[in-house]
This record gives structure tokens, sequence and C-alpha cells, in this order.
């Protein structure tokens, strides 16, 4: 059996050649429920010697030349589009999700390489001359030291790809935590990196738990800590990663909603709600997983079309090139996604389309579940509060946008929301007067593109700066500001008590 190891100083190791330890987790395919690998836990001693490695050659990196840092990411540019089938046949395989969902991944990955291939144009810093007599001001923007990376199983590649490459461009070392689940796209791609160029101990990878976490948001060597996971985790590593003196960025979970208007064009809107709830078995932290109907008539509607969609959805193995939608991670995950479905028929919700007990010819033991669909889903329902993370849209009415408008606004996450509607004014209201943070008008899956920045409002985020974009130079580097005068030779000058000004 395959025992998937970590990228310590440039060379792949397994954890009985660096703590002696033999913990390891199964590795399973989601379609199939069988091990395909075991992936080694990092015990504290291993994450430690990551660290290390990253503290050591942080000075070098730090003094290259901006230009030479970026010329390794055009070359892994090109590594990963090279790689990019073999990237994505591992994600399927340990995530579940359709190769073509795995290659949009990975594709927007790719663009935030590309994104980063700017830094030197990001990093130029400001100056102005003779801001006071023979006197001249200007800042820069210095790398942090070492810094690392916490990540989820549901996008294993992009996300990684909006930390790491940002973080060493602009100077410094990195330490990568991949999700156990998922562990083997990550590393593949930091391997490419090792092989476009990038110096031992400048990235390093390390597979674990909750000890390895804990390990790196209280070592103080770790300048600042980015993670993407669930919201109690989020707010727990925030509150410890600050309480240690790190900065911190911490995105947790998300209940999307999506306005459906009156004057919608209907068909448009069943059909990207179908893709922004069941795509990737719903397994996204901006899936559209609640749809508001203002009016009856729009919800009977669009609960019509969306059933004659449903029931054509093809749900089967991510690998075989024609299914739309996959099985979820693991067995716990699609019995957690099937409790939120009972409570939700027990708290009075319409069960209108039932995805359970699905069966995929040759992969019954699959965490397989059909597209579910609720209508006359209330607010304190915990289908409506809870983020289910599942293949489940619910269907809530009311009889105006205001109204849905407060149902958002009133939820504690606010990451992604989406209007459908034809009417300019109530686009420009809604978006002016909403609280998310990422907002789409007839587009159900607001992620921005690679030189904008992701990140929610409320408790989808912890921290002050959103992921990859122009916030994540700001992230990873601290502004120093250096003002410079030199005195005419030979001039005599007085004392001066009084505060400098440029009068």
């Amino acid at each position: 059996m395959k025992i998937i190891g970590h990228l310590i100083n440039g060379t792949l190791v397994s954890e009985s050649s660096t703590s002696g330890n033999s913990r390891v987790q199964e590795v399973t395919n989601p379609s199939t429920n069988q091990v395909t690998a075991k992936v080694s836990l990092a015990a504290k001693a291993t994450v430690e010697e990551a660290i290390a490695a990253a503290e050591a050659a942080f000075p070098a990196w730090r003094n290259l030349a901006t230009a030479k840092r970026v010329r390794i990411m055009y070359r892994l540019r090109d590594l990963l589009q090279e790689n990019a089938a073999k990237i994505c046949e591992l994600i399927t395989l340990e995530h579940g999700k359709v190769l073509g969902d795995a290659m949009g991944e990975l594709q927007r990955g790719i663009e935030n390489i590309e994104y980063v291939c700017s830094t030197p144009e990001m990093l130029k810093g400001e100056h102005s001359k003779n801001v006071g007599p023979s006197i001249d001001s200007w800042s820069e923007f210095q790398p942090l030291g070492v810094c690392a990376g916490i990540t989820p199983f549901n996008f294993p590649a992009m996300v990684p790809l909006w930390m790491w490459p940002m973080a060493i461009a602009c100077g410094n070392t990195f330490v990568l935590k991949p999700s156990e689940r998922t562990p083997s796209s990550a590393l593949l791609i930091a391997e490419l990196g090792i092989e476009a160029g990038i110096p031992a101990g400048v990235l390093n990878v390390v597979n674990g738990g909750k000890e390895a976490v804990d390990t790196l948001l209280t070592d103080k060597r770790i300048q600042a800590v980015s993670f993407v996971g669930s919201t109690p985790i989020a707010e727990y590593v925030y509150t410890t990663g600050t309480a240690h003196g790190k900065r911190v960025q911490a995105f947790g979970g998300a209940k999307n909603h999506a306005i459906v208007m009156p004057d919608a064009d209907l068909d448009n809107a069943a059909a990207a709600l179908m893709g922004a709830a069941y795509g990737s078995c719903g397994e996204r932290c901006m899936a559209i997983s609640v749809a508001v109907a203002v009016g009856n008539d729009t919800a009977d509607t669009l609960i019509e079309k969306l059933k004659v969609q449903i029931a054509e959805l093809r749900v089967g193995d991510g690998m075989d090139g024609r299914s739309d939608m996959g099985p979820l991670v693991t067995p716990q995950h699609l019995e957690k996604v099937e409790s939120y479905i009972a409570a939700g028929i027990n708290e009075g919700a319409e069960l209108a389309v039932d995805g359970r007990n699905h069966k995929v010819s040759g992969y019954e033991k699959g965490n397989y579940l059909g597209a579910c669909l609720f209508d006359r889903v209330t607010p304190e329902m915990s289908i409506h509060s809870g983020e289910i993370f599942g293949p489940v849209l619910c269907i809530m009415r009311v009889e105006t946008m205001q109204e849905a408008m407060d149902i958002i606004d009133a939820h504690e996450y606010g990451n992604g929301t989406c209007l459908f509607t034809r009417d300019g004014e109530a686009a420009r209201y809604f978006s002016d007067n909403i609280k998310v943070g990422m907002v789409g008008i007839n587009v159900p899956l607001p992620v921005p593109v690679a030189h904008h920045s992701f990140g929610g409002w409320k408790r989808s985020l912890f921290g002050d700066l959103h992921a990859y974009g122009p916030d994540s130079v700001r992230f990873y580097t601290k502004r120093k500001t250096i003002t410079q005068r030199w005195p005419a030779s030979g001039v005599r000058e007085g004392i001066q008590f009084s505060f400098p000004s440029n009068q």
C-alpha cells in the first residue's frame, strides 16, 4: 500500500524517517470506498523540521531578485498545464468531483499563478522626492518570513495555489498542510514547484491532523497563517494563531442565497441553480444552497423547471467522463448530509425531490446521494441555518425582494449571494446594500477572478484581508517606510526641538 509522506527541504520523506512516528490514515476513493493509499500524519517533530527548513531557506530566498522568483512561477505554470490530466485524476480519485470540475478547479489555480507573475509590479512600493528640504521618502513591501497554509479537502489543488505561490513570490518561505483526505494533488503540485526551480526549504508540505495544525499555529517561527475550512475551525485557527502573535486569515463556512425575482429569465435561473447547487455534489463554500423566490408563482414555476432538470442529472463515478455529479467525499459526510435531510422533513419542509438511496451501477458501495430539493423552507429550520455542504437546494418563498434580503442579512454567514433579475434598479440596490462579501447579478457563483480578491463577511471570514489578488500581496508582506536626508557638505545645522514638518 502506497504511503503518502511529506515534502521537507526539497525531498520526499516518510514519517518514520523524520520522527519515528508511524501514524497513518487511509485515503479512499469516494466512488467505491476502496482504500487507495495511506497518508502519514505528521507529528510535532516533523512539522518543526519543515519549519526549520523554511527558516533556514528564508534569508537567501528573500534576497533573490523578485524577477528571478517570478521566472520560477512561469515555469510552474507550464508544468501544471503539462501535468493537468494527472493532477485532475488525483483530485477526482480522492475527492470524487467529476473530471471536468477538477479541470476547472486547476485552471482557476493556474490563473492565480499567472497573476502572481505580476509580483514585481505589485512590490514596487511608492516614492516621493523632496517631501522636505532635501528629504526623500519611500515605502517598500518586505516579506514576513516563514508562512503557513492549511487547506480543505474540497479544492485540494486550487486553494493551495491561492496561498503559497504569492507567499513565496513575495520572498517568504512556506509550509503547507493540505487536507489529509485529499493529499496527493497538493503534494504533486509542490513537487512540480521544486522541478520548476523552487530551492530546497522554500516550499514544504506536511500532511497531518490537529497536532500538525496546532504546531503551525503556535510555533513562534511562523509569521502568518492562511486557512480555509469550516467556521468552528476557522475561528479556532484565528484565535489561536493571533494569540501567538501571527497574522491570520481564516475563511469559514457559508450559506449562500440566490434571490429569484418574478421578472427573471426562469429557464436560465433554473439552469444556473442546477450547477451552483449540485456541482461538485454541493461541496463548495460558494455553492448556492438556498433560492429565495419572490412570489408564489415564481417559486412554483422555478420548482417545476428544477424537477425536470434534476431528472436528467447524471450521477456517477467522476472518472467516467459522462457524469454531472459524483459522490460525497466520505461515508461520514454522506451520513451528515442525510441527517440534515431528515431534520428538514421533521421540521416541516416539503422534500420535493428525494435523492436518498441513490445507487450507481457498479459503484454500490460509493458515497452517492442524488440531488435533493426542498420547498417551503423557513428561516428557523436547520436546513436553512446550517451549512449542509451537500447536493441539497432549499426553496424559500417571500413576497418582496426586501424580505428576501432581510433573510440573507440575518444569517450568520455572508460569503456569497446572487440575484436573478432583468431589473437594473433592483440589481443596483441589491449589490449596494446586501451584507455579503461576494455578490453576483445573474451570476450564481460570483467567485472573483485572480486579479480580484476572494472573501466573505460576517462569520465567513476571520481576519482583515481576503485571499489571492491584491489583498494577498498585503497579507504576505509588511510595509516599511524610509525617510532619508543628506545635508549639504559643510553646512552646520542648529538644534530643532519642534516636531518635524514640511512647513
